[in-house]
């Protein structure tokens, strides 16, 4: 598979980013409340950074290692966030991670965007494990995990470094078989 697909939920629209959602994304993942919260967003958000992340989703996706989704609200066809798959093949496994624009919070896109990537990893991928993990302090990510069935596997403490501090990540994750048996309860 060398076109990475599109999905849909009730509301959203999982897409590849193309080049012209740089500036919308730049504004949203922009804000110091997003990057704050996430390992990998720099602050500030540059000119040029969103144009250069976009162009490694590509090649990322025809080597297999990874998926990125622009969030995209159907409804009113506007970018609201990125959810998105770091895949490791050889142990059937990938980590999910998200982040939504903060004029979005609130309002259940992040989680009814990762019930999607969940569905897709197993289904479609066919991996046997997803996992994730938030900072302490980002307990509303860690509510997303549990809403979409991944079990908590503990704490890694100050486990990162971030911002000059050490930071604690929780752990989550879930198996193929127990998405399988909790999406058909």
């Amino acid at each position: 598979m060398n076109r990475q697909p599109t999905l849909q939920t009730q509301r959203l629209l999982l897409r590849p980013f193309i080049l012209s959602d740089a500036p919308q994304v730049q504004k949203l993942a922009g804000t110091w409340e997003i990057a704050d919260m996430t390992l990998s967003l720099p602050y500030p958000y540059e000119d040029g950074m969103a144009e250069k992340w976009i162009k490694t989703h590509s090649p990322g996706f025809r080597e297999g290692s990874q998926v990125i989704f622009a969030v995209v609200i159907h409804e009113i066809n506007t970018l609201c966030g990125a959810i998105g798959l770091g895949i490791n093949r050889e142990h059937s496994r990938a980590e999910i991670g998200y982040w939504i624009g903060k004029p979005y919070w609130g309002k259940g896109y992040c989680t009814e965007a990762a019930k999607e990537v969940l569905r897709y990893a197993f289904e479609d991928l066919g991996l046997n494990r997803i996992h994730s993990s938030h900072l302490s302090r980002n307990p509303a990510s860690g509510r997303v995990m549990q809403k979409i069935g991944m079990i908590y596997e503990g704490c890694h403490r100050q486990h990162v470094l971030k911002w000059n501090k050490f930071e604690d990540l929780e752990k989550y994750g879930i198996l193929k078989t127990d998405w399988y048996r909790q999406s058909k309860s």
